[in-house]
């Protein structure tokens, strides 16, 4: 099986492309996270109260839950 350099070189660069393509869209639209430890702050609670991890980030209780699903505000 004989290959062509040339098309394996220009099928590389568009992969390449596509990938940096790719890469670039995602940092452009990445959106930076909305919980900081001013939320603790400002409603009295430890990290742990809305994340399991008592550090806070990762996945949330069910209390964090309620509170993100009330636009970051406590829940009644």
């Amino acid at each position: 099986m004989k290959v062509n350099a040339g098309k394996t070189f220009l099928f590389a660069c568009g992969i390449a492309g596509a990938l940096v393509i790719a890469g670039a869209v995602t940092l452009l639209t990445a959106q930076r996270a909305t919980a900081t430890p001013q939320f603790a702050k400002d409603t009295g609670k430890s990290c742990g109260n809305c994340h399991t991890d008592p550090k806070g980030g990762g996945a949330l209780t069910p209390f964090g839950e309620k509170f993100k699903a009330n636009g970051n505000k406590m829940p009644n």
